[in-house]
């Protein structure tokens, strides 16, 4: 199905998206140590957060974490979804309409599963 790729861009497309994944696992491990570290000092009975007037309290900071720790657990879904799609040969393919995704939009968004004109309708 990615014949309208060459052997080289599918390889480009690939290091891409191999880059891409080694940086959201690390930015998701780094989330997962700052979930501990909240997930601790909440734990801690002495902790009074709920009275500080410097900062967050632990349950603010706890869901501002889980949030932010889903975004990087979607992003490292996604590219592994588009490796996935690389290696079954459906990489670079809508998969509303069937028509060839852009270079330029993979280039941008290498985990895309849209051509522009069906993202724009969608978005």
């Amino acid at each position: 199905m990615t014949r309208h790729f060459s052997d080289s861009r599918l390889a480009k497309f690939e290091e891409a998206l191999r880059a891409e994944r080694t940086e959201a696992e690390a930015r998701l491990a780094e989330h997962r140590e700052g979930m501990a570290e909240v997930r601790s000092a909440r734990s801690d009975a002495s902790a009074d957060d709920e009275h500080d007037p410097e900062g967050p309290t632990m349950t603010q900071e706890w869901s501002q974490r889980t949030a932010v720790l889903a975004d990087a657990e979607f992003e490292l879904a996604e590219v592994d979804r588009a490796l996935a799609r690389l290696a079954d040969g459906s990489y670079g393919v809508c998969t509303n309409c069937g028509k060839p995704i852009a270079v330029a939009r993979l280039e941008a968004r290498p985990t895309a599963t849209l051509c522009i004109d069906c993202a724009r309708l969608a978005g």
